[in-house]
């Protein structure tokens, strides 16, 4: 009981009023002793009835207290027994001591004490140390678990409600779309209007189902551009069906010569439209950018492509080559000097088309220095011949030496590839902000997205067929030396093995033109000789193939036996020429510690998704990648992925 209630008479100011009044009494027996007495007799009963009172209040204040005591502690262990929240006590062995209904209620017992924690919660099992909050469900139900080491307790929360609003909020999230018809104008040429529009409503009517179908808003912003709309669950939906309008829409077109594809563009993961905008047109962008047909989705950091399973269409007009040669002069003539460069290990494609832009810059009287890291056995033969021609040897320099002569006034150009991890010195280009991209590639992630110009197209062979065209636009009386001419022509062929794989009308056309100006064929014959030890090596990796999945070639050399990128392409291309061959992939260890794999095929099956997914990347007919570990893992790994394509849409077309 507080003391302030019991010593409420702070002073005794009560006591001594009655000393005072005795003392007053006494003082009136001087006077009249009858008085006195009566007083005297009075005060007595005032003093009687105060002791009284206080005895009364002091036992009515200890039943008030008890009765309160009482009250609050009933109150309490109602509140622990109807708490909508889960409360249990275990010992030191983690055996449960004590637990409100809530728990048993929760695990449907009537009571769980004396029983295991562990045991009643195996999620508790694989708890870190630091871990003091985890999620489990019982009989559908989710709770949270509010895990207190020190004090041997847990609180459970049900989270189920919460969960599943979290869950329709993630669903009903935005997603936007962009459909474009990569080839319409290739398509519809030649068609009459009739035919033209009869395959136009095919198309409409097919996107229009399968809009439809998965409960997306669809509306036409062109003749040849859709605008989507949906949620996570349909995105979800679309994902899960690989997107089968890319292959609906181009089988019911398959009469014509050219039948029509589709590229699709999808953005999610932020609450922004017009960052949802710009994701969905970049996404487009990628997909145009790796030869269409294919979709590509974009939520959040992921990115993930569908399709891509035909090789891109060729153009049929030469437009966009004279636009881009043009302003890759305009570009030219501004700058200071041109410094040109193409991928790590640099193959023929890579150092013709250099030398192809080499010659754009001295036509326009600029400077222009081709960067070369090393030689390689893949271009030792024509670097051989380059060494020999003293005016184009001069222009050969390394990464160093392109280090110390870029400026912000300076070009830099890469060819043959898009991925500025890729180029022998990626610090050059941070030093300028004019960057131009010459590539053949399908367009991967790491793009240089700050390149001033951008010429990809995954329809051309090489990017040796790339420059040649940019070549004949750039200056009206360009004439090329013998080497020059005959280092384009052996980039084209080595790319498109002897004009058998990946060649269109137009890539004759550009070999004409280097023929033309002079390039020499039996110069090209002796630059792609190889020699017998060279040959041997490759039958010693060609021996362990196997096939697998019917149609693939899998080669994985002798553990501990090493060669070069170049030479487990060239088994990997080797292999393609079997009966029955549809693919072949090439497992080997390289000088360097790495595992290079090389993966080739005819067209029926897309093996730059399958490099993809081991971290590497290329072309639809030609990819590659190279990973850390062992042949063993390495050959596991890329046969997991070969079944997980097979299971999820089939391995060939």
């Amino acid at each position: 009981m507080p003391k302030f209630l019991l010593k409420r008479w702070h002073g005794m100011h009560i006591v001594w009023i009655f000393a005072l009044l005795t003392v007053l009494i006494l003082i009136l027996f001087m006077y009249s002793w009858i008085i006195s007495v009566i007083a005297l007799v009075l005060c007595g009963i005032l003093g009687y009835y105060t002791l009284q009172a206080e005895q009364a209040f002091r036992k009515e204040l200890n039943e008030y207290v008890s009765t309160l005591s009482h009250r609050v502690k009933r109150a309490g262990s109602e509140v622990i027994h109807e708490l909508p929240l889960g409360i249990l006590l275990y010992n030191e062995d983690k055996i449960i001591e004590w637990h409100n209904p809530f728990v048993a209620k929760m695990l449907g017992k009537d009571s769980v004490i004396g029983e295991s924690v562990n045991e009643m919660f195996p999620v508790l099992k694989t708890r870190k140390d630091k871990e003091l909050k985890l999620e489990m469900t019982i009989d559908k139900q989710i709770y949270e678990v509010q895990v207190r080491p020190d004090e041997r307790l847990l609180y459970f929360t049900d989270i189920t409600a919460l969960k599943s609003l979290q869950l329709r909020y993630e669903e009903e999230k935005l997603a936007i779309g962009l459909v474009m018809m990569d080839n319409l104008d290739e398509a519809t040429q030649g068609l009459d209007d009739q035919t033209r529009s009869i395959m136009m409503a095919k198309v409409t009517g097919e996107i229009t189902e399968w809009a439809q179908k998965h409960q997306m808003y669809l509306r036409r912003t062109a003749s040849d551009r859709y605008l989507i709309m949906m949620d996570q669950k349909g995105l979800k939906a679309l994902e899960q069906s690989r997107f089968e309008i890319l292959d609906e829409v181009r089988d019911i077109t398959i009469e014509n010569k050219l039948p029509m594809t589709l590229s699709i563009g999808i953005a999610s993961g932020t609450s922004s439209l017009t960052e949802l905008g710009h994701w969905a047109q970049t996404s487009l962008d990628m997909a145009l950018g790796r030869g269409g047909d294919q979709a590509a989705v974009k939520v959040g950091e992921r990115l993930s492509f569908y399709g891509g399973r035909t090789n891109a269409i060729e153009k049929r007009t030469r437009v966009r080559a004279r636009v881009i040669s043009h302003a890759l002069r305009d570009l030219i003539k501004d700058c200071d000097k041109v410094v040109i460069m193409g991928h790590r290990m640099p193959d023929m494609d890579a150092i013709g088309a250099a030398i192809g832009v080499l010659k754009m810059a001295h036509v326009s009287n600029k400077e222009g220095y081709i960067v070369l890291e090393g030689i390689n056995p893949s271009i030792q033969k024509l670097m051989e011949t380059v060494y020999e021609d003293e005016k184009l040897n001069r222009w050969f320099i390394t990464p160093d030496q392109a280090m110390q002569i870029t400026n912000s006034r300076t070009l830099a150009v890469i060819v043959d590839t898009h991925r500025a991890s890729m180029t022998p010195e990626p610090r050059l280009l941070q030093l300028t902000p004019r960057k131009v991209v010459v590539d053949h590639h399908r367009r991967s992630e790491d793009f240089i997205h700050d390149a001033t110009l951008v010429y990809m197209e995954p329809y051309a062979s090489s990017t040796c067929e790339l420059v040649t065209e940019l070549l004949q636009y750039f200056h009206e009386r360009l004439t090329m030396g013998v080497l020059e001419a005959t280092a384009l022509l052996s980039g084209i062929m080595v790319d498109t093995r002897s004009f058998s794989l990946r060649t269109g009308a137009r890539t004759f056309e550009a070999a004409s033109f280097l023929r033309r100006s002079g390039a020499d064929s039996s110069l090209i014959q002796r630059l792609l000789k190889e020699d017998l030890e060279h040959y041997i090596q490759k039958a010693d990796v060609i021996k362990n193939a196997v096939v697998i999945f019917d149609h693939i070639a899998l080669a994985v050399n002798e553990p501990g036996r090493k060669y070069s990128q170049l030479l487990i392409a060239q088994v990997a291309d080797t292999l393609l020429t079997m009966t029955g061959i549809m693919a072949s992939f090439v497992i080997s260890e390289r000088p360097d510690g790495l595992i290079g794999i090389s993966a080739r095929s005819l067209g029926e099956m897309n093996v730059q998704v399958v490099m993809e997914r081991m971290g590497g990347g290329g072309h639809l007919t030609n990819a590659a990648t190279q990973l850390e570990g062992t042949l063993a893992e390495a050959t596991q790994r890329l046969k997991q992925i070969l079944s997980e394509i097979h299971a999820e849409e089939g391995l060939f077309e």
